[in-house]
């Protein structure tokens, strides 16, 4: 890693997350980007700032905790909004910033970022959290601009480069890497009580009837197999939100069961990854948790149940060898992955993980290097997209221009009653937007489906 300007070879990083799982994969890139040694010779060391962009899926300090370690003390990780943020970098002189941020967000940093118009600004990495199947040309065009693109595997990598290639844009910042959270001991089957977990998601399926069929199957087959530990896999508490929000939750449609939920089946929050430590079979729809199953060589079965349907993300899985339904699962069947599959996959079950960042790391290495780094220039502009790039930026209350919009940032050195005040104010105003967008939305909509 080059040593920064004052000699020394710290690097000054700042991860903005919007959501637990982002937070998890923006922290975990960070320290991979970084980890090592210099090209001089000394280990280099990194100050990673996290930072929390303000909204309805910022995490709680309970689901901060439950992502694991990721290096970085949680107690002093800030909330800020996006004019915050931008206030961060111009003073704080970062050298490398990791946007872990849904794909408007990262294209309004992105502006944000090249209306400071700094003398040095950071390299900007962005990337996605797991796996890519919605959405692909949109959400990739919003990342466009970002000095380093990562892609989890070779798979996407490709897909990525033609999306840009295909609208003539630059794909030069498309970069293979992989998940960064991947890890743990590999599967050992071991004899005895065999545990079976369902990795639930927030979104998918979407509606009460597919979530509580998929309940009632897991419910039968934990009293089909009583010698099994059943574990529904949950990420988030009633109320709480991650990337995506979860109307149904799966707590809820629990305790409406008749007879409740069989002795061996729980529900169970926390790590992953220490979930995964004592799971014999990982079942999902589509989950991400399916790659760190594979990575770690656990049996993983993805459900046809209610269809291979685009919506339900299962389509990606096309090919594994992993598609199968709860009917074969509950008669014994254990899915095999396809070998070919895997190796495009970025899950390296090959024992190749551990050079997975090398290129990425290197990129980085070389743009930090780099005596002036080019303007930011995302595909999306006032010229390219005059009826679509205002409106994603005046949600994070920037300009066209990208410049904040008059009266969007947080008055600084106000302290006394007034700055109490208003902090107060605003803090109730947040409560608020939260507790309609999280409990008061999802009954409306429920409603208007009556």
């Amino acid at each position: 890693m080059p040593p920064r300007t004052d000699g020394t070879t710290a690097l000054r990083v700042a991860v903005l997350a919007d959501s637990d799982t982002r937070w998890k994969w923006g922290a975990l890139t960070a320290r991979r980007l970084t980890s090592g040694t210099s090209d001089d010779g000394p280990a280099r060391r990194a100050e990673i700032t996290g930072l929390l962009l303000r909204g309805r899926a910022t995490p709680t300090p309970r689901q901060l905790a439950e992502v694991g370690d990721v290096g970085i003390d949680t107690g002093r990780v800030r909330e800020v909004t996006a004019v915050d943020f931008l206030h961060e970098v111009r003073d704080e002189g970062y050298d490398l910033v990791v946007l872990a941020l849904v794909g408007g967000a990262v294209q309004a940093m992105l502006h944000g970022l090249a209306a400071l118009r700094l003398p040095v600004r950071p390299v900007v990495v962005t990337g996605y959290v797991g796996v890519v199947y919605e959405k692909l040309a949109d959400g990739l065009l919003l990342r466009h601009g970002a000095d380093v693109v990562l892609a989890n595997s070779r798979h996407d990598a490709e897909r990525f480069r033609a999306v840009y290639e295909g609208v003539g844009a630059d794909a030069s910042a498309v970069t293979e890497a992989a998940l960064p959270f991947l890890g743990g001991e590999p599967h050992r089957p071991q004899e005895g009580r065999e545990t079976v977990v369902f990795a639930a998601q927030p979104s998918v399926p979407a509606s009460r009837a597919d979530r509580t069929y998929l309940l009632r199957r897991l419910v039968e087959h934990a009293r089909l197999r009583p010698d099994r530990e059943v574990l529904l896999k949950l990420r988030s508490k009633p109320g709480e939100h991650t990337t995506h929000i979860e109307e149904f939750p799966y707590q809820r449609l629990a305790d409406g069961l008749p007879g409740g939920l069989p002795p061996n089946l729980r529900l169970v929050y926390g790590h992953m990854g220490e979930v995964l430590d004592r799971t014999g079979l990982l079942v999902t729809v589509s989950s991400t948790a399916a790659l760190e199953a594979l990575h770690r060589r656990i049996p993983t079965a993805i459900l046809t149940d209610l269809g291979v349907r685009e919506a339900l993300g299962n389509h990606h899985f096309l090919g594994s060898g992993l598609l199968t339904s709860w009917d074969h699962l509950d008669g014994g069947h254990l899915p095999e992955p396809d070998g070919a599959w895997l190796a495009g996959q970025g899950v390296a079950a090959d024992g190749t993980y551990a050079a997975a960042f090398d290129r990425a790391r290197a990129r980085v290495d070389a743009l930090l290097a780099a005596p002036r780094l080019p303007d930011l220039a995302p595909y999306y502009t006032p010229a390219t997209a005059p009826g679509y790039l205002p409106a994603v930026l005046a949600r994070h209350h920037l300009a066209p221009d990208g410049h904040p919009v008059p009266g969007a940032g947080r008055p600084r050195g106000t302290g006394g009653l007034r700055g109490a005040v208003r902090d107060a104010v605003r803090e109730a105003a947040r409560g608020a937007y939260r507790q309609g967008v999280q409990r008061v939305a999802p009954v409306i909509r429920r409603m208007g489906e009556l």
